[in-house]
């Protein structure tokens, strides 16, 4: 049976159900709440603790084309924070102007992560930064090239001389500074969030129903779990795709066509969807997943035919909508020259 042929015949099905929204199992409203709760701080690691200094000083240099080995890149050429730290574009367009399959993925919330790219093949953040910077189809420029290129800059000189007494400019202060900075990307508070500290009226009656359908009917939160709605783990979701994913990796079979579950916050922003852009709006998604996808032996066993009402579609996507934060507007930092 063909993908749309499986869809067909799922929602064909949703005739026979019932519209009284089902919850997870014995799982209180209340008690789901707080499985989504704000956290109160951000953790940094034991080896790249937090100072305001070391996050202007990543601030600058996420935002310096200098970074880029024909100056024509910075991390937010596609991490834009317009677009959600993403870029807008189904595969990102890399420093020579080489079309990239994947997605460019949102740096929200990335201090709760703990791997890094849709394939995780970076333990850490610092990690992760070496990647873009010094991939020839994107910045294209190894990071001892960027340290020279620094050095000769008297601001970034004595910036880094305070931020890392001794050793000054290095690669690994240069993947600290920035991996700092990233990881004071916080999502804003969102209606949903107001809903779980205790106002009633911050999110629709549709919301709420959509919330309880998430965590229960829909099997949503199998893997969008906690408050930015990810395992961080890695799943073959049946998306028509010949990237081999999490497999290219581990060399695990059954990793083939895996990728890394996304967190949900500012979903509304961040379009299109998917670890290749192919689905342009929320609704696609949803239709994907009432499919249950392509079958094949590595497709996790969470993904299945999942037939919904209209109105559960509905209220599911007013649910995500209500995930998005009420974000300040990022000012560009002055460069030193």
């Amino acid at each position: 049976m063909s993908y749309i042929a499986t869809f067909r015949a799922a929602f064909a099905a949703t005739v026979l159900l019932s519209s009284v929204q089902v919850t997870a199992a014995g799982t209180s409203a209340e008690t789901l709440k707080a499985q989504y709760q704000r956290p109160d701080n951000i953790p940094f690691p034991a080896d790249n603790l937090y100072s305001a200094e070391k996050a202007q000083l990543g601030k600058m240099l996420f935002f310096d084309q200098r970074l880029s080995k024909n100056f024509n890149m910075t991390c937010a050429t596609c991490h834009n924070p317009s677009l959600g730290w993403e870029d807008g574009v189904p595969g990102a367009f890399g420093g020579q102007g080489k079309f990239l399959e994947r997605h460019s993925p949102t740096i929200l919330n990335m201090a709760w992560s703990d791997s890094f790219f849709w394939d995780g093949r970076s333990p850490t953040l610092e990690d992760q930064i070496r990647g873009p910077v010094e991939s020839p189809n994107e910045m294209n420029i190894s990071m001892d090239e960027v340290v020279s290129r620094l050095s000769k800059v008297d601001g970034y000189r004595e910036i880094f001389q305070r931020v890392f007494p001794g050793p000054g400019i290095t690669g690994d202060g240069i993947m600290k500074a920035i991996a700092t900075y990233e990881r004071t990307l916080v999502s804003g508070t969102a209606p949903f969030d107001r809903w779980v500290m205790g106002d009633e009226q911050a999110i629709s009656e549709s919301a709420k129903r959509g919330f309880e359908f998430f965590n229960g009917g829909g099997g949503c939160s199998d893997c969008h779990s906690g408050w930015n709605f990810s395992d961080n783990q890695f799943y073959d979701i049946g998306l028509s795709s010949s990237d081999e994913g999490r497999k290219a990796v581990t060399g695990n079979a059954a990793d083939q066509q895996a990728f890394k579950t996304p967190g949900l916050r500012n979903i509304q922003q961040r379009a299109p969807y998917m670890h290749d852009g192919s689905m342009a709006t929320l609704d696609e998604v949803i239709i994907h997943y009432i499919a249950g996808g392509t079958p094949r032996p590595s497709r996790s066993e969470k993904i299945k035919v999942r037939p919904m009402t209209v109105q559960q579609i509905t209220d599911l996507r007013t649910f995500l909508e209500s995930l998005t934060g009420d974000d300040q507007p990022v000012s560009l930092p002055i460069l030193p020259y």
